[in-house]
């Protein structure tokens, strides 16, 4: 695949839902749905995923390195099954290097890990995207400060991997204030869904970048993330595809009963 891949942001749910539908039902349909349908809209099977997870940060950006990752079960009180579950994806050590590379070359401190697991931001989001574990998966860290610019220049970076067949994806979620979920975080999760909706997909490429980089004045802004590690996948995606244009490919406004949540897609779709 050399076409230029667009890059996401998507709202990752919580835990290993995808292993639980016994216990969550029809909850995570339109999420699922919505991640099942990446392939297509990407024209097919990519080289490998480079996966942003906001349950992974670091001193300076990590890139998991090893051929076999393990699991990382980062969660708790789910059922016994879910501490189970496996996503054998391989790793790949080359596109690792060369992430770390295109990183270094922009001024970055990059480091390998060749033990890091997948973490449940990277393994129940790509489970209903490529079921079989059959696409080499490298996970990249966020970098400890949360510097909104840092990660949208991690973004640039990386820019070239679109081009080399590598998809692109940040992992977090667009609302994440977990003792708001649910009707209590009605009014913040919607006005800042709103502010999300305006900002990504109407401004000019320049004016969503500058109202990125101040996202704290969004309405609502630090009750939708008192801390900001789930928004942070999106600056790196963003900043990726930074002149290109936003869509909307998934949208709930009663997710869990009450909450507004999206992700998004950052170039045209290569659907065949």
């Amino acid at each position: 695949m050399t076409t230029r891949l667009p890059t996401y942001f998507v709202s990752h749910g919580g835990g290993p839902w995808p292993f639980m539908k016994d216990q969550y039902g029809a909850t995570y349909d339109v999420l699922e749905q919505s991640l099942a349908d990446m392939p297509r809209q990407i024209g097919g099977r990519p080289k490998a995923v480079l996966v942003i997870s906001g349950h992974w940060e670091e001193r300076e950006p990590t890139l998991s390195s090893g051929a076999k990752p393990p699991m990382i079960y980062d969660y708790g009180g789910f059922p016994a099954h879910t501490y189970q579950v496996r996503y054998d994806a391989p790793g790949s050590p080359e596109v690792a290097q060369r992430a770390a590379g295109l990183l270094e070359a922009a001024g970055f401190k990059a480091t390998l890990d060749p033990q890091r697991g997948f973490d449940h931001g990277t393994f129940s989001m790509l489970y209903p995207v490529f079921p079989e574990a059959d696409v080499p998966v490298v996970q990249l860290s966020l970098q400890h400060g949360f510097d909104p610019l840092k990660h949208i220049e991690m973004g640039r970076a990386l820019a070239p991997l679109r081009s080399e067949g590598v998809l692109i994806i940040g992992s977090g979620l667009s609302f994440h204030n977990l003792r708001q979920f649910g009707e209590g975080g009605r009014l913040a999760s919607h006005e800042f869904d709103d502010w999300l909706q305006f900002t990504l997909l109407t401004l000019t490429p320049a004016e969503r970048t500058a109202a990125l980089l101040n996202w704290g004045g969004a309405p609502y802004a630090r009750m939708a993330h008192p801390r900001e590690e789930h928004l942070l996948p999106l600056m790196v995606a963003l900043g990726a595809a930074e002149d290109e244009q936003g869509a909307c490919v998934y949208h709930e406004d009663e997710f869990f009963g009450s909450l507004a949540v999206s992700s998004f897609r950052f170039g045209q779709a290569l659907e065949p």
